[in-house]
């Protein structure tokens, strides 16, 4: 028996005893507080635990570390708190819980007190008994439910990581005044605050900048109904690097929601498009004064082409005056002098429009190109160079071998015009000779002198590398908005009024096993199959017809493969009209089946508790129609067999000695044996019938040595008679759970038996011994008798069996032992040998 502490209040033996017996975990704590003079409870420090509470628990008999260190889950399942408040109260509590922590898989049913400065706690653990299917089929649910959790925490660990590492900006806010639980880097960046100090603030808030431009807004309109917004090249004002400014943003309002469907927050997931917005405002002004330049340039081309028409009659005219020279000298002179001044003036209408033009113009001469004449706007695309008088490869030395140069000497010896659309032309920059990367537009055309020869090239070019790095950058946005739609775990798609995809995102392809991009431009009917789309036509005219909506649908896309999914429509609203719509799919197949699977066990065991109640119901009545049978046999056959012992009687008194014949008196004996074995039948029979109605008979603790006394006093003539030797030694085990007048019947037929089933050749010897074996007392009955053979041990608690018929008996003796311990709950064995005795367990259960 293992010691009690030291440190705590003795015990007598009886409590100590208990104690070590009982079933139940029985712990003694010791609050720990949170210092000297408090009373507050910060800790529990074991002082003493049972067998049974170190079993369940697999701790030594007082564990040196705290209850909290062992058990630090047991703040959130709320033991703690009940532990202290039962403490301070003084008054005893209940406490059950499931506990699934800390290495435990139980579930408890706790029991405290305060004893003084210790706190008592009894508990038992439900995984000490065998779980019914109904708790079995709710333990599976669990670990499913645990599975799932494990998912999910796995996708929360995935939407982390896409929320730290996206290329586009992030943000989860909650609640009504939308508090910011979760923001990435680039979010913090474009509302110009750091991470700490947006964490766990309502945004207007950290952001006071947001202040009535309607943002919060639509995040209570998408948390309330659900639907997510998507804001295309929005403006809003935003203090970032110290200034206020006018940014634009692409971005989407998504609700967010856990398992069960409810609202998580709002995830917000914007892309700054303010370089694209401002490079296209700027492309389209670029491209208006474009427009204008080049409806200026053509009519400067228009007069510069008359002017070179002009100036070419001008000179045939010379001519004319030069040969009449001689003739009219005078009026030569005066002529010339007023062609010379018409042509000046062209020359001069022709030089200020090439100066002014608002292209880059030049003209390049001979083979060579070199740069004759020069505009101060081609002179601009290349500040500090030297043009004027150096060949082209001179004057820019880093186009030797580029495009740009292959095409001045094609168009140089072909005569063919050449253009060209946003060439990027790598130049060197003046400061550092650095080359950098330079779009142009640029026209190439050839010259030709009076011969119609080609002399020259004429270049105009406009620089476009602004509009040409915006393009590219929305290109760049786009890709990104890509990659981020691929990531996530949905279908993500756009159809335009026709029915018919435009976008798609990789997700598709697992379900319909071709390449996302091959949907596109395909009708929605086509993709999904006549059935599928049956089963969302009716939801695509709605979107079509400008209605945000949500829904849930089976959709069978092929054989083999039927999904459950739960889908978002967004119409695309531009103008007024509905373009298109956008679509969010989900896949829900697999919570829908656990959900059906669930309710299919639950109607299983509905049906099953349904025909375990009837079957209980008639097990009831039948046992109540066989007591009430035997009980009314036994009753109704006890008169009967009254007269007839007495007819025996009067028979008796009238057959004189001298009158009967001498055959007569044994016969009389044997009448009167076989009534009084049928009266003990009757009896017998109504001991059945009382055994039946006492299942629940109370059970207490009985002591052993005392009930064997008296059963050894009633058994003292047949053990006179025998010779036997009884042994009895119960010190291991000095009381039992069971009814005090059962006990006395079991004990009277095990040793009753072992008198009158001995073997004649010896003396009898009897062993009465018992002890503790887990959960059970068990009580030995040993004897040196016939013993049986294997084959008859299955009928032996058989009722009205008899294997022995030479000594007296009815057959019901060991078939009330048995039926009275299996009442309360224990059972009994037997194992036996020929010629060598019989030994008998009984098991009576501790609790």
């Amino acid at each position: 028996m293992p010691a009690f502490p030291a440190s705590l209040p003795p015990l007598d033996d009886l409590t100590l005893t208990l104690l070590n017996v009982s079933l139940t975990g029985v712990i003694l704590f010791r609050p720990v507080m949170a210092g000297a003079g408090s009373h507050d409870i910060v800790d529990l420090a074991y002082e003493f635990l049972n067998p049974a509470a170190r079993r369940m628990l697999q701790l030594p008999q007082q564990p040196a570390e705290t209850f909290l260190t062992l058990y630090p889950n047991a703040i959130g399942a709320g033991i703690f708190d009940f532990y202290r408040n039962t403490y301070n109260s003084g008054e005893p509590g209940r406490y059950d819980v499931n506990y699934q922590h800390d290495g435990l898989d139980n579930f408890f049913h706790l029991s405290a007190q305060r004893s003084g400065e210790l706190l008592v706690v009894s508990f038992t653990d439900t995984a000490d008994q065998n779980r019914t299917a109904a708790e079995q089929s709710l333990r599976e649910s669990q670990a499913r439910e645990q599975a799932a959790r494990a998912t999910a925490e796995r996708e929360r660990n995935l939407l982390n990581a896409l929320l730290t590492q996206a290329p586009v900006a992030m943000g989860v806010l909650q609640g009504d005044e939308h508090v910011v639980v979760a923001v990435n880097e680039q979010m913090s960046a474009i509302w110009g605050y750091s991470a700490s100090e947006l964490l766990g603030q309502p945004l207007l808030e950290a952001v006071p900048e947001l202040q009535g431009q309607g943002f919060t807004e639509l995040m209570a309109e998408v948390a309330r109904t659900g639907v997510p917004f998507v804001g295309t090249e929005v403006a809003a004002q935003l203090r970032q690097n110290g200034r206020l400014d006018t940014h634009y943003f692409n971005f989407v309002y998504q609700p967010l929601y856990d398992a069960d469907g409810a609202l998580l927050g709002v995830l917000d997931l914007a892309v700054d498009v303010t370089a694209q917005v401002l490079s296209r405002h700027e492309a389209q002004n670029l491209n208006e004064e474009l427009a204008a330049t080049n409806e200026e340039l053509h009519a400067a081309n228009e007069e510069f082409l008359q002017n070179n028409a002009e100036l070419f009659l001008a000179q045939q005219e010379l001519r004319l005056l030069n040969e009449e020279l001689e003739a009219r000298v005078q009026d030569r002179t005066t002529d010339a002098r007023r062609a010379y001044a018409t042509a000046e003036r062209h020359r001069a209408r022709l030089e200020r429009l090439f100066m002014q033009a608002p292209a880059a113009i030049c003209i390049l001469n001979g083979p060579d190109l070199v740069y004759e004449l020069v505009n101060p706007g081609y002179q601009q695309l290349f500040p500090g160079r030297q043009l004027q008088g150096k060949p082209i490869l001179e004057a820019l030395p880093e186009i030797a071998g580029h495009e740009v140069h292959r095409t001045f000497r094609q168009v140089y010896e072909t005569g063919y015009t050449h253009t060209e659309q946003g060439l990027l032309i790598p130049i060197a920059r003046p400061e550092d000779g650095q080359l950098e990367d330079r779009y142009f537009n640029y026209i190439q055309q050839p010259r030709f002198n009076e011969q119609g020869h080609i002399d020259g090239v004429l270049v105009f070019a406009f620089e476009v590398t602004q509009q040409v790095e915006a393009s590219q950058a929305r290109e760049a946005s786009a890709q990104q908005l890509r990659l981020i739609t691929d990531a996530l775990p949905v279908l993500i798609s756009y159809l335009d009024a026709d029915e018919v995809y435009r976008f798609t995102n990789k997700a598709y392809e697992a379900w319909f096993e071709i390449p996302a991009e091959s949907l596109l431009g395909r009708p929605v009917r086509e993709v999904l199959g006549e059935a599928a789309y049956q089963a969302v036509k009716g939801y695509i005219d709605r979107a079509l017809a400008g209605e945000r909506l949500d829904f849930e649908a089976r959709m069978p896309y092929r054989e083999g493969f039927i999904r459950y999914i739960h889908t978002s429509y967004i119409p695309d609203l531009r103008g007024g009209k509905v373009q298109g719509f956008y679509a969010l799919v989900t896949d829900v197949t697999e919570q829908v089946e656990a959900r059906q699977q669930v309710d299919a066990v639950n109607e299983q065991l509905r049906s099953r508790n349904t025909d375990l109640a009837a079957l209980n119901q008639q097990l009831t009545r039948t046992n109540i129609d066989l007591d009430n049978f035997i009980y009314t046999a036994s009753h109704d056959l006890k008169a009967p067999i009254t007269n007839i012992e007495g007819l025996l009687h009067v028979l008796q008194s009238m057959l004189t000695t001298s009158t009967a014949a001498p055959e007569v008196g044994p016969v009389l004996g044997m009448m009167y044996e076989s009534v009084a074995r049928f009266k003990r039948t009757i009896h017998h029979l109504a001991d059945v019938t009382k055994l039946q109605k006492e299942h629940t008979q109370p059970t207490t603790e009985v002591a052993l040595a005392p009930v064997l006394r008296d059963v050894q006093l009633d058994l003292a003539p047949l053990l006179s008679e025998t010779g036997a030797r009884l042994t009895i030694d119960v010190e291991a085990c000095p009381s039992v759970r069971f009814s005090v007048k059962n006990l006395r019947s079991v004990l009277f037929n095990l040793l009753s038996n072992a008198l009158k089933y001995r073997r004649p050749d010896r003396l009898p010897e009897i062993r009465v011994a018992c002890h503790p074996d887990g959960d059970y007392t068990v009580l030995t009955v040993q004897d040196n008798g016939l013993g049986l053979a294997p084959e008859q041990l299955p009928e032996l608690f058989t009722m009205f069996r008899r294997l022995h018929s030479h000594v007296e008996g009815t057959g019901l003796g060991l078939y009330m032992v048995k039926r009275s311990v299996e009442n309360a709950g224990g059972r009994v064995s037997v194992t036996s040998e020929p010629g060598v005795g019989s030994v008998f367990s009984v098991y009576f259960r501790r609790s």
